[in-house]
């Protein structure tokens, strides 16, 4: 579920047609996953299968990208700078599958984490998704 969420986010056939966006969204997901303090070794796994399936990219480029935007998410003073690309570039429905594709992240290890959850909230918030739209992303990758 989460390839085909990040296929439709990150459409564009290479990594240069959009960096700002794929590693903005991208560290936003890092984001969730390391919102309990780790990154699990399944939501790593899944997030490197979904960036792989949508970009149709070599797994060791998939390592760079991943690990440029773990970077970019730790080095970060605050989300805004990526809250701000996604809100210039995103529009309603890429933001929507952006949510989606986090709390598939967050579910990706068989646990909610409370930490994950409001992580995802405060984002959702910050991205100017209606809270009508943060329930039905949730209920979507809940219900498979």
């Amino acid at each position: 579920m989460i390839v085909e969420l990040l296929k439709n986010l990150f459409d564009a056939p290479t990594i240069e047609a959009r960096p700002c966006q794929q590693l903005a969204g991208i560290a936003l997901l890092v984001e969730v996953a390391m919102a309990d303090g780790h990154m699990d070794s399944t939501e790593r796994a899944e997030l490197q299968t979904a960036i792989a399936r949508s970009q149709q990219m070599s797994e060791a480029a998939v390592g760079q990208l991943l690990e440029r935007a773990t970077r970019q998410q730790r080095e970060a003073t605050s989300v805004y700078e990526f809250t701000r690309v996604i809100n210039d570039e995103f529009t309603a429905a890429e933001k929507f599958e952006l949510v989606q594709a986090m709390w598939a992240v967050a579910y990706a290890d068989g646990n909610l984490d409370k930490y994950e959850e409001h992580t995802i909230r405060k984002l959702a918030d910050l991205i100017h998704l209606p809270h009508s739209e943060f329930i039905r992303a949730k209920l979507s990758v809940r219900q498979g």
